[in-house]
């Protein structure tokens, strides 16, 4: 089977099967895709300056996607 063929399955994008979103971090635009099915996500840089903002605060910026944007906020 050509690898071809599986990456296909792969790359389609089924309604609901990843969400999609636009976010802003102190001034720098990112586009983030959580998928559901795979319990993951990741984001992308918008342009140069986000990815180099990206790069140098790493930590600072998965605490603030995990918390922002992932994990369900705690209702009381």
């Amino acid at each position: 089977m050509p690898i071809d063929f599986l990456l296909l399955g792969i790359m389609k994008n089924k309604k609901g099967s990843i969400i999609k979103k636009t976010i802003e971090v102190n001034k720098n635009k990112f586009y983030l895709e959580i998928y559901p099915r795979l319990v993951s996500w990741e984001i992308f840089p918008a342009n140069h300056a986000a990815a180099l903002y990206a790069f140098s605060n790493k930590n600072k910026l998965n605490k603030k996607i995990e918390i922002n944007y992932i994990y369900q906020k705690e209702i009381k």
